[in-house]
């Protein structure tokens, strides 16, 4: 076995710890059965597979349900509908399907039971803009912020205020029911406000938040006007606010995290030790410019090399988390990719250690791959192809590069997400 085969081994460990199914079993666990009708309400990457898991459990008691979920993604239902739409930027299909699921959850009643499916994705898969808010002027502000760098958390502050889905109104849409969430977190530290940007959790952040967000990436006078004048008429106290925590309609909603990037990480340094690797978990909250992490970890990477580090090799450094890019090339690939990319500058050369970063999505930016593969000779082999990698790295064209190498990690939709995985393997000295 090579080092490189250990990588794509530990990656497969934590992907596998994050299959949904056990995860969602285990939470209908803790729920009081339901004695009347079920609305199964959802979207996410993940929330197919969550669908199916429900019906597996609670089938006879479901009465309608509907998920969104992003195009390859379905899975097979009986009674809850699944419908596919556009990620990550928002498209007419999911549109349809916000307004379809306030709807349906308007139906519940007193006596009903709203089932809330949620993981990674479920943003951009729920569009439901305020008039005179349009779709295409929703989609111009997610391409600005998703260029600009914005983290998840900046990106939810300003689509919650543009919604009329997000930011706890589909809990709002289902009172007086009783409301069960279960949130599979693609979202460093879990916080229910932000996972698909909170549709049945409080939300703690303001239009003022939201327009601070555009002024951090200096947006606000490149997003449409109706935006623009919306987030600056709820800063000025003119529309009202999205519900905040204490409001009464929480009283009767639960909002339970089902899994995490701690599940994969467990996984990945359980994989790591068995096959003989000293596992080194940096972070499960892995933040950062993607190339400047891979300068970072590479260089941990060579210390333990050299037997400087904090551990001996051989060994396995494990990071989890969601790092940006800040795009400013015309090339294709994802963050996974970047780093991956970057990487190979740094290895240019250095024997006895491989880095591997992939999304647990399966998806790294609009690309079919979850991330890949590099290592020392990443780099010659490129040159070997005519490809210039600072030139493409500058480029953000990372895709290109690791698809003529064949050094993508494809997994195809794994119908789970729990943030990205990065790993550098150290040889033997």
């Amino acid at each position: 076995m090579s080092l490189r085969d250990d990588a794509r081994a530990i990656f497969d460990a934590g992907l596998g710890a994050g299959r949904v199914e056990p995860l969602v079993r285990r939470a209908l666990d803790g729920i009081d059965p339901p004695r009347a009708r079920v609305i199964v309400v959802g979207a996410g990457k993940a929330s197919g597979a969550m669908a199916t898991a429900v019906e597996s459990a609670w089938g006879n008691r479901i009465a309608a349900g509907l998920v969104v979920v992003k195009d390859g993604h379905v899975a097979p239902t009986q009674r809850i509908r699944l419908v596919e739409a556009g990620h990550p930027v928002p498209d007419e299909r999911g549109a349809r399907a916000a307004h379809a699921i306030l709807e349906l959850a308007e139906t519940a009643g007193s006596d009903g039971r709203v089932l809330v499916l949620i993981s990674g994705g479920a943003s951009a898969l729920t569009p439901a803009p305020v008039a005179p808010i349009t779709l295409a002027d929703k989609q111009a502000m997610t391409r600005l912020l998703l260029a600009a760098g914005a983290d998840i958390n900046q990106l939810n502050a300003v689509r919650k205020h543009c919604s009329q889905f997000k930011g706890g109104q589909l809990a709002r849409a289902a009172a007086p029911a009783r409301v069960s969430a279960l949130l599979l977190s693609d979202v460093i530290g879990d916080p229910l406000d932000v996972i698909g940007s909170g549709p049945t959790a409080p939300d703690a952040s303001t239009f003022a938040d939201a327009l601070a967000v555009l002024d951090r990436f200096e947006l606000r006078a490149r997003v449409p006007a109706s935006v623009r004048a919306r987030l600056e008429q709820g800063a000025a106290g003119a529309i009202p606010e999205t519900p905040k925590p204490g409001e009464p309609l929480f009283d009767r909603v639960d909002n339970v995290v089902i899994g995490n990037n701690e599940l994969v990480v467990d996984a990945a340094t359980a994989c790591a030790a068995s096959r003989g690797l000293t596992p080194l978990v940096l972070t499960r909250s892995l933040e950062g410019e993607a190339r400047e992490v891979a300068r970072d970890l590479v260089r941990l990477a060579r210390d333990v090399a050299a037997g400087r580090g904090p551990v001996a090799a051989p060994a396995c450094v494990v990071a989890a988390g969601e790092t940006t890019v800040t795009v400013r090339g015309r090339g294709t690939g994802g963050r996974c990719q970047e780093f991956a990319l970057a990487a190979a500058l740094e290895l240019d050369g250095v024997a006895g250690i491989v880095a591997l970063a992939a999304g647990t999505d399966g998806t790294d930016g609009p690309t079919s791959a979850a991330g890949a593969i590099a290592d020392g000779d990443t780099a010659r082999r490129a040159r070997a192809s005519g490809l210039d990698l600072r030139a493409r790295l500058d480029a953000n064209d990372a895709n290109a590069v690791f698809e003529t190498l064949r050094d993508l990690v494809v997994t195809g939709p794994t119908n789970t997400n729990l943030l990205d995985l990065y790993l550098v393997l150290v040889a033997p000295s």
